[in-house]
């Protein structure tokens, strides 16, 4: 094999990882579409939920599988932390933070935009209550009214985050890297470490 060939197979892997790679640009705007349209969503349902169930009253959705259950939660998951409303706050805006960094630093491919979309969304919706419902600001009550048996009334917000960390989680599991770039082996270059020395002549 020439030399010409060997170094369009070595090439190969890196223009391809290279052609999956969206710009920082696009990171962003895939994140920031979802986000919004998430915090839209999540508020939409919330205020249908107010204005259309009575607090605590269970009313069957799909049979005893989904009901639909008002509740204000001032807490984290089962009412836990409910003391320290401004500490689950601060969490929240944390994530927002950790999202934006990470998207800013480690992200260009569509799936990691997509998990990353679906958690800022999320945190977004439930902010919003923290810092926009009664009582006042960083102490505010998270709308919850979607229950499944045995487990914590949620909202879209939940879902979106639940939903954004397991598709993240998948997406490590199967070995697809934040950057495409990262998958493409680098090439050795004649200063680095594992470059074969010359032979003296």
């Amino acid at each position: 094999m020439n030399s010409a060939s060997t170094e369009s197979t070595s090439a190969g892997p890196q223009r391809s990882g290279a052609r999956r790679r969206l710009s920082r640009g696009r990171v962003l705007g895939i994140i920031a579409v979802i986000a919004v349209v998430l915090a839209v969503i999540d508020q939409i349902s919330k205020n249908w939920a107010e204005a259309n169930l009575e607090e605590l009253v269970p009313q069957p959705f799909i049979g005893e599988i989904l009901q639909l259950t008002l509740l204000y939660n001032t807490g984290a998951a089962w009412g836990m932390g409910s003391e320290i409303t401004p500490v689950v706050t601060g969490l929240q805006l944390a994530i927002v933070v950790g999202v934006i960094v990470f998207a800013l630093k480690a992200v260009r491919s569509w799936g990691y935009a997509v998990a990353l979309g679906l958690i800022l969304g999320g945190a977004l919706g439930n902010i919003h209550d923290r810092m926009l419902r009664d009582p006042s600001p960083f102490h505010g009550a998270v709308v919850d009214f979607l229950e499944l048996p045995n487990w914590p009334v949620f909202n879209v917000a939940d879902m979106a985050v639940v939903g954004g960390a397991i598709l993240i989680i998948a997406l490590g599991l199967f070995g697809v890297a934040a950057d495409p770039a990262a998958d493409a082996p680098a090439a050795e270059s004649p200063g680095s470490p594992d470059a074969t020395p010359e032979e003296p002549r």
